[in-house]
């Protein structure tokens, strides 16, 4: 093969893990590829030795935001008159008039949506989006860095954000091939496509199916399933550390075996100290009964609230906070960036523990893959932070109708399950976790650790 340039695409920091942490990089230099980061995060990736051109300037026109917004409010409009289905309303956030920029970008929207909600509409706003976006200096920066590197592909890795609309387009314009990967397992039902390929690299034939049924301009020849770098770590045997090693860095108690609770950010889980409370509850219960049980708390990456600070003090003796090593380079979520030692935390987290307890989390999938069992929070507190929050919205969305059977999880319907459940799995009642890996196969391709060679693969068929 002829050694061809190909440029990553890093339009925010959710890429990192899955593209530049990952081996995905090294696959591609040995196959004898230029891997060059085409950088718009606050990283910088040269002092990990990475080949990287920094986007200076990625600022998208004022005005795309607006139809981006409508775009996805006229998406989930349509999705929820064609196939009837109420779940749709669930994934809008409810607009905002907190000052007068806000208001007036929301009843801009509102009034796009109200005015282009229809097929032709929608091709309407999607070719705006692109028109804007032509019009900035950003495009034209794009167009030069392109003219003169003359890549051979562009590839996002994440087809979210609104600075990846000026680069690929740009890319495009050159007749240069580009290629987008779908972010994460919820992604397509929630109306979150903003970027715009030739090509797209799902997870799974299951979400093949999505991209066709969502986005029907999408030809079946343009998708290419390869799996998610996500998961390939967990077959990385040398990322693993010994129990002690674990333990001692970490302030965790050799005597004791742990249950690694899993936290969710304040929007999707208002109440998850509440549930952090009941779960240490529970093991206090156990352990006054003989067992030598503690948890590990995981927070949400992009959690760096206090909300937690009552409970953690309260169970001093029986949480231990084990912080994931994301570092924050903004105000923003999505500047709030996963470093390389955090796959090796989290690999070593699901080794070291037993199991995992979370609100609906794709947790279940990291789990599985270490053949460990996971149970699903699925009861309403009382006093609710959120009255009008509850478990049940959660597990409608459609990304939870992939389950194959109910019995894919522990399911924690009230607080007192919880006891009874953490006692079956350390005591080897519940090991069988078959119906979870079943699941895992049906999300991802398989053999997970392939993910990487896949998407090179597919990368090659494009470029050749």
């Amino acid at each position: 093969m002829s050694k061809s340039k190909i440029f990553i695409l890093l339009p925010d920091g959710v890429g990192l893990r899955n593209f530049a942490y990952s081996k995905f990089h090294e696959l591609g230099i040995e196959q004898g590829h230029e891997v060059i980061f085409w950088n718009n995060t606050p990283f910088q990736l040269s002092d990990l030795g990475f080949e990287e051109i920094v986007i200076r300037n990625g600022k998208s026109n004022k005005r795309t935001e607006v139809y981006k917004n409508a775009r996805k409010q006229i998406e989930l409009n349509r999705n929820k008159k064609q196939f009837n289905d109420a779940v749709y309303d669930y994934y809008r956030f409810p607009y905002s008039y907190r000052n007068i920029k806000t208001a007036l970008k929301n009843i801009a929207t509102q009034w796009l949506t109200l005015r282009y909600t229809s097929d032709d509409g929608l091709q309407t706003i999607r070719q705006r989006v692109k028109e804007l976006e032509k019009q900035t200096s950003y495009f034209r920066e794009c167009l030069e860095v392109l003219k003169k590197e003359k890549p051979a592909m562009v590839f996002c890795t994440n087809q979210r954000p609104m600075t990846a609309i000026a680069p690929l387009l740009a890319a495009q314009e050159l007749g240069i091939p580009t290629a987008t990967f779908i972010f994460s397992w919820d992604n397509l039902p929630k109306a979150t496509m903003v970027a715009e390929t030739d090509y797209y690299f799902v997870w799974s034939d299951f979400m093949k199916a999505e991209l066709l049924k969502y986005y029907p301009y999408i030809g079946e020849e343009s998708i290419f399933v390869t799996g998610t770098p996500q998961f390939e770590s967990h077959y990385e045997k040398e990322r693993l550390i010994l129990r002690s090693d674990f333990f001692q860095a970490n302030g965790l108690d050799p005597d004791k075996k742990y249950i690694c609770y899993s936290g969710d950010d304040i929007t999707t889980c208002p109440d998850d100290p509440k549930y952090l409370e009941d779960v240490a509850e529970a093991v206090e219960n156990l352990n006054a009964e003989g067992y030598k049980l503690g948890i590990l708390f995981r927070r949400c990456p992009v959690d760096f609230s206090d909300r937690f600070d009552r409970v953690l003090e309260k169970y001093k003796a029986i949480i231990v906070p084990v912080k994931p090593k994301w570092e924050k380079k903004g105000g923003m979520w999505n500047t709030i960036l996963p470093t390389p030692e955090d796959m090796n935390l989290q690999v070593n987290t699901i080794a070291h523990t037993e199991m995992v307890i979370n609100l609906g989390s794709s947790m279940v999938f990291d789990y599985a893959a270490h053949h460990k069992p996971c149970a699903y929070i699925n009861y309403d507190v009382k006093n609710k932070v959120a009255p009008d929050w509850s478990v049940q919205k959660i597990y409608k969305y459609i990304h939870f109708r992939s389950m194959p059977d109910p019995t894919t999880v522990l399911w924690l319907n009230e607080k007192n399950d919880i006891k009874e459940t953490i006692k079956k799995v350390v005591t080897g009642q519940h090991s069988n976790t078959e119906m979870a890996e079943t699941w895992f196969r049906i999300i991802n391709a398989f053999p997970p650790k392939a993910a990487s060679k896949k998407i090179w693969d597919a990368i090659n068929t494009i470029v050749s």
